[in-house]
């Protein structure tokens, strides 16, 4: 991205990065995942966080539960620590060093790749975390942006995943997407992504990475997430919950670009979620190609930072309910 068309490399750091120590063991037989079953029959429902170890405010989310003994009153309830390597290798110094250690987690969860025969650290753990992803029935798994977004569910490409995120209500706006060409992500994992199987998952971003309003978001996110899947009671969550929900919109990527040459640039310090009115507005210069809005109320949704070849610049949709 040209520097005159570049948000700020970097956003203050409000959140300070839970001690996770405490749940290492886990009970699980999986460090980090804590499960815990009702009496009463139900789903196994999954929340997760760290997927990104600079992503601080889905830990925080679980660290609060956790220490609350929330517990199912139906089905089973697992909580989990993805990436935690890379979390612990997070400095507030330097916020954007510890997405991953050696690459992307969100970006491994294909059978090829887990069954392949490549090995590292992200790798590794998502080995040892596929057995229980295998037997979740709702998954969501929390995470946060690099700009200051308003916050989105990423409901995949089924019918099913846009169905469980209007069950949840929150956050306002659902995106309907089909992943990146750089790899899965664990909310595309296998039956979660089979329109024939009711197993469903969503990822909710919750805002700027480091902004104290994510941690509202991921908590609320969470709990509205744990009431449609009933695993809960209200009454147990009540007092964690903000106001009802308002009406939801419905955004449909279209299509994703894909940085194709080491000068992709916008022409604007797009930060997400930007409404271009005409079609044919150019919004980013990818080497000689120039890239242009193929429709009328065309949204920006999450343009990147990191403009690395083979990686998505920027999704392109539009509202399609709502």
């Amino acid at each position: 991205m040209a520097a005159d068309h570049a948000p700020p490399t970097s956003w203050p750091v409000e959140l300070k990065a839970p001690d996770l120590e405490r749940y290492r063991a886990g009970n699980t037989g999986i460090p980090f995942f804590w499960s815990f079953e009702a009496s009463d029959p139900g789903p196994h429902v999954l929340v997760t966080a760290l997927v990104h170890g600079n992503e601080l405010c889905g830990a925080l989310a679980l660290d609060r539960l956790l220490r609350a003994e929330l517990r199912p009153v139906r089905g089973r309830l697992t909580l989990g620590f993805c990436n935690v390597a890379a979390f612990l290798a997070f400095d507030p110094a330097y916020p954007t060093l510890s997405r991953f250690i050696d690459e992307d987690f969100n970006r491994i969860w294909d059978r090829d790749t887990l069954d392949g025969p490549r090995a590292t650290l992200e790798l590794a753990r998502a080995r040892t975390i596929r057995p229980l992803l295998d037997s979740v029935d709702l998954l969501i798994d929390l995470h946060s942006m690099q700009n200051p977004t308003e916050p989105l569910i990423l409901a995949g490409a089924c019918q099913k995943g846009l169905d469980l995120a209007r069950r949840a209500g929150y956050p306002a706006t659902i995106v309907i997407d089909a992943g990146h060409a750089a790899g899965a992500r664990m909310r595309d994992y296998a039956l979660f992504d089979d329109p024939s199987s009711p197993r469903a998952a969503l990822l909710v971003e919750c805002g700027q990475h480091w902004a104290r309003s994510s941690e509202f978001v991921a908590l609320e996110a969470a709990m509205r997430f744990l009431l449609a899947t009933g695993c809960v009671d209200r009454q147990a969550i009540d007092r964690w919950l903000g106001p009802e929900p308002g009406p939801q919109r419905v955004v449909q990527v279209t299509e994703a670009v894909t940085v194709r040459s080491n000068t992709f640039a916008f022409v604007a310090p797009y930060t997400g979620m930007e409404t271009i009115p005409r079609a044919g507005t150019l919004i980013a210069h990818d080497g000689d190609e120039a890239i242009y809005t193929p429709y009328d109320g065309c949204i920006l949704i999450m343009p990147s930072r990191r403009l690395a070849v083979g990686q998505t610049a920027v999704r392109l949709g539009r509202v399609v309910d709502g």
